[in-house]
């Protein structure tokens, strides 16, 4: 069967291609975003997220456990008033962003990386057949996001639960945050985190189809 290793610790992501019956193991990268994105000086939310996603695809592919397998990285930005948001992390900041956010929209962009570490022709030396590309690719799919008037109090209580301060943006649609979204234009699953259509497509440069992948119980296993 082919492997897919997830490059992203995010429960929601690993949810998500559960229920998409999609097969996949978790190896955490251990990317330092900030480091990265001061190496690059990228400020547009559409190429941070890209370049997150790569950095974190590339960090696990590169470790033994990967051989042999597709690794998929992701990382959300959300994009609002020509500023890139990633996680708040503090109170503070996640109410300063939903006081702004309250009953207007913003574009949450989710990138997505994949390298095949398979084995391909070149790498076998006995003749035998191969089924690795060497493809290393990635595409982002964003979505509009359009939020209800939400009260203070409102958003005093949903940054207590502390579901927003480790999502970008500030808010979740698979969780309590969805209660404040009005509208999703686009695919929503980018704003969970993770396109299984965009999957599909980065899958297919890899000569795999994503049918491959499918299990009945989706299950999930750790590295």
């Amino acid at each position: 069967m082919t492997r897919l290793i997830l490059a992203s610790q995010s429960p929601a992501r690993t949810k998500l291609l559960k229920e998409a019956g999609i097969h996949h193991e978790v190896l955490v990268s251990d990317v330092d975003e900030d480091a990265v994105q001061a190496r690059y000086g990228v400020t547009d939310a559409h190429d941070t997220a890209l370049l997150l996603a790569r950095a974190k695809a590339e960090a696990v592919a590169s470790l033994p456990d990967a051989d042999g397998a597709l690794v998929i990285g992701c990382d959300s930005v959300f994009e609002f008033d020509g500023e890139s948001h990633g996680k708040p992390y503090t109170e503070d900041v996640a109410k300063e962003r939903m006081l702004r956010m309250s009953g207007s929209k913003g574009v949450l962009h989710t990138g997505h990386w994949l390298v095949d570490c398979r084995e391909t022709a070149a790498d076998v030396s006995d003749g035998g057949t191969a089924a690795g590309t060497g493809a290393t690719v990635g595409a982002v799919s964003s979505a509009e996001v359009h939020f209800e008037q939400m009260s203070e109090a409102d958003i005093d209580a949903y940054i207590a639960t502390g579901e927003p301060l480790h999502c970008a943006g500030s808010f979740t649609i698979d969780g309590l945050g969805g209660a404040f979204i009005r509208k999703v234009d686009g695919d929503p699953h980018a704003v969970v985190g993770l396109s299984i259509s965009t999957l599909r497509e980065l899958l297919g440069h890899a000569n795999v189809s994503i049918t491959e992948l499918w299990n009945p119980d989706g299950s999930t296993t750790s590295v």
